[in-house]
């Protein structure tokens, strides 16, 4: 897989069905490959069979059992070291270290650098012997190396075009993991006891935490436990949190790269995509209560043909998932509504819509996908974290903020919304302008759309309308006089460079979301985020440290969708990926989705009562209370607040988003508060509430009286019947028995 794609090339390596297979043989034009197994077995396939099979996916480049070395292995040094190694690559291969003229730093190129002026074999000759006259301590200091040779520079070089920056990464520093033997368990529990207390206290010294671990096995394991030797526990503690056991620092912000003065000609599509967000200005009902809202729209618009090619309504904000899944959008094409007509299909010439819709598996909207190269966006904290620097190391992409209070770096999706405003918004009820003195009389009582309504009236709008405008001033240079739309220009562009009919495989999914990295329980599971999640997939792997090395050395990977705590997503060591379940959701019926505030409400409101439960089921009680707000049923709409009644709202839109963007393999059949019937779901969601709390406490009650022969208690007057002295017997009863029930 390469920047989040998978290259269906002769000799490519892919696994399918738990099987290894090689590409013998490609026919795009008819939409089949032809596998060949590692017995000689041929299996022919269609591609679109490839794409939808949840068991596809790239063959691993690393042994059986050993995850590949991602960014997040390194330390903060490690990693500065693989920053300069790849600059003097980049130096040797393109003649500047940023890989690129566009951002060419003061003195470059150099004369012995100058791409044209030397060729690529003596720029590697200079940058050996530049790096053997540094000396090996001083080498190894900035580059991790005691020596760098011609061959070593071109090993690098194949490797970062290949696998990006990750491809750069010493082996060495990121080696298999093992247990070490002097380390037990009473050691091991002491040394994460220390870690945590240390979290509390001011920076320790090595000596400090040394004592501090011989102390608390002293008194929880006894004075007779073994402590291995002081360096043992230090590098065992380097190991585990790096040599200063601190949390890492944000990656270097694109921002602060040196400006280079000079203008990017675009001259293809997806070589820009610039993304911004904005309150919508429509009123929305959402779908809970049915009450009216603002949105938030975030726009993904390419800079070359002006297509809106993704865009996403949020209520509230958005957070950096769906920035994620908006990039996951753009490469992805978007499948045809219903009540879409043959004008909305596909329309570029070249690629023939049936064959696109071979790949995708439905049939695909006029509207552009690919992989984008360089995404720009505005200094809000939703793009500048580091979900979204992983995400785009994932994608391929270079996300670069624009200059602070320099709006023209992203003039074209700026302008874009004010044109979308102009021509669709302001027609709309519930439009409510751009300032509050331009405002109507009663904006919110006007909304009559609701949430899923609004988008897929945008989706129609965008397809139809937007990708056929004629652009005006916005003519490519090439025909500046010429009438073109954003589907001209990418028809002219694919006639030009040709089209590259990539589709991301459903696993790209989970690669976007943020990974956590835990140890597996023997009988509990993994716990994140304060929550405990089990399923059968963690059965191989319990007790036991992973193979991965690095920085969380021994640790699991996890995934979870903040939108959803319902579920997260694990990977085993074949790079499968396996759905695990809340340990607090009963058996069957699912409660109302919740969102990761919820949580954190959840974990707060357990604390503060002093609940230490054994296991997140005694947590459900509390969550479905939360989610009552503890009133009666038909008192809830007018009992909450409109703060709590936008927070259900936006727990139920976010876990219908999250169950929509879920590949479809693994996405859980939603329940009443998810689903998307366009009217108020309130009572829905109230009704379920009720009925899982009663399931729960019912649950509980037969399981506490499992194996007891309870007698049910006997009719009303049939205890005094059967005692009283003047009830005269009956003719059949027998000596000795009361008498039976006159009736």
């Amino acid at each position: 897989m390469v920047n989040g794609l998978v290259r269906m090339a002769a000799g490519a390596r892919l696994m399918l069905d738990g099987a290894e297979w090689t590409v013998e043989e490609c026919r795009p034009q008819s939409g089949r490959v032809v596998l060949r197994g590692t017995g000689g077995q041929c299996r022919p396939v269609t591609i679109r069979a490839l794409v939808n099979d949840p068991g596809f996916r790239p063959a691993p480049s690393e042994p059986p059992g050993r995850a590949a070395a991602v960014l997040e292995d390194l330390s903060d040094g490690q990693r500065e070291q693989l920053h300069l190694r790849v600059a003097h690559v980049l130096e040797a291969e393109t003649g500047f270290r940023s890989g690129s003229p566009l951002l060419a730093l003061a003195g470059e190129p150099r004369p012995d650098y100058d791409p044209g002026a030397t060729t690529i074999a003596r720029r590697r000759a200079a940058k050996a012997a530049e790096l053997r006259a540094l000396g090996p301590e001083q080498l190894r200091q900035l580059t991790g190396m005691t020596a760098v040779s011609e061959r070593t520079l071109r090993r690098w070089a194949d490797a970062y075009w290949r696998f990006g920056i990750a491809g750069c990464i010493d082996g060495r520093t990121v080696r298999k993991g093992g247990d070490r033997p002097t380390v037990t368990e009473p050691v091991r529990e002491a040394i994460y006891a220390v870690r945590q207390e240390m979290l509390h206290r001011s920076r320790l010294s090595m000596r400090t935490r040394d004592r501090l671990i011989r102390q608390y096995v002293a008194e929880r394991h006894g004075p007779e436990t073994v402590v291995p030797s002081y360096w043992t526990l230090k590098r065992a503690w380097a190991d585990w949190f790096g040599p200063g056991g601190s949390r890492p620092r944000y990656a270097r912000s694109a921002a602060r790269q040196p400006q280079t003065g000079r203008h990017i000609v675009l001259h293809r599509p997806g070589q820009v995509v610039a993304l911004d967000t904005t309150v919508l200005p429509v009123k929305v009902r959402e779908s809970v209560f049915g009450e009216p809202v603002s949105a938030h729209l975030t726009l993904a618009l390419d800079a070359f043909t002006h297509s809106v090619v993704a865009f996403r309504l949020t209520l509230v904000s958005d957070t950096s998932a769906d920035v994620a899944m908006l990039l996951r959008d753009v490469m992805m094409p978007l499948p045809m509504r219903e009540g879409w007509g043959e004008d909305m299909e596909w329309p570029y010439p070249g690629v023939p819509a049936a064959v696109v819709a071979e790949f995708a598996g439905h049939k695909v909207a006029g509207l552009p996908f690919f992989a984008p190269e360089t995404i720009t966006t505005d200094h809000g904290s939703v793009y500048k974290n580091h979900h979204l620097v992983e995400v785009q190391r994932v994608i391929g992409a270079n996300i670069l903020p624009s200059r602070v209070l320099r709006p023209v770096d992203k003039r074209a999706v700026e302008r874009a919304f004010g044109i979308i405003q102009s021509l669709l918004f302001e027609f709309l009820p519930g439009y409510q302008g751009v300032d509050v003195a331009d405002r109507g009389a009663d904006p919110e009582g006007d909304a009559v759309l609701t949430l899923a309504e609004m988008e897929r009236l945008v989706a129609a709008w965008v397809v139809r309308y937007w990708q056929n405008r004629q652009l005006g001033e916005y003519a490519p240079a090439w025909d500046p006089g010429g009438r073109h739309s954003p589907n001209s220009l990418f028809a002219a562009a694919m006639s030009q460079g040709g089209f590259s009919l990539q589709i991301p495989p459903a696993s790209l999914y989970y690669e976007l979301l943020p990974a956590s990295f835990v140890k597996v329980h023997g009988k509990r599971g993994v716990k994140i985020g304060g929550l405990w999640y089990d399923g059968d997939a963690l059965d191989p792997y319990r007790g036991q440290p992973s193979a991965r090395g690095g920085r969380h050395k021994g640790m699991w990977e996890v995934r979870r969708d903040k939108r959803d705590p319902r579920y997260v997503f694990f990977r085993d060591p074949d790079g499968g990926w396996h759905t695990l379940r809340w340990t607090g959701l009963p058996p069957d019926d699912e409660p109302p989705a919740f969102g990761d505030a919820r949580r954190e409400e959840l974990l707060r409101v357990a604390r503060q009562a002093g609940l230490a439960p054994k296991s997140d089921a005694e947590l459900l009680p509390v969550l479905l209370e939360l989610a009552g707000a503890h009133v009666p049923v038909d008192q809830w709409p007018g009992q909450l607040t409109r703060a709590q009644r936008v927070q259900h709202a936006r727990e139920a839109a976010q876990a219908a988003a999250a169950a929509a963007d879920r590949p479809a393999a693994t996405a859980p059949a939603a329940g009443p508060a998810d689903a998307g019937t366009g009217e108020p779901g309130w009572p829905q969601r109230s009704r379920q509430a009720a009925d899982a709390l009663d399931a729960e406490r019912r649950r509980r009650r037969e399981q506490a009286t499992t194996g007891q022969a309870i007698a049910p208690p006997p009719l009303l007057g049939e205890q005094m019947r059967r005692d009283s002295l003047l009830m005269l017997p009956d003719d059949d009863t027998p000596p000795g028995e009361p008498p039976g029930d006159a009736r």
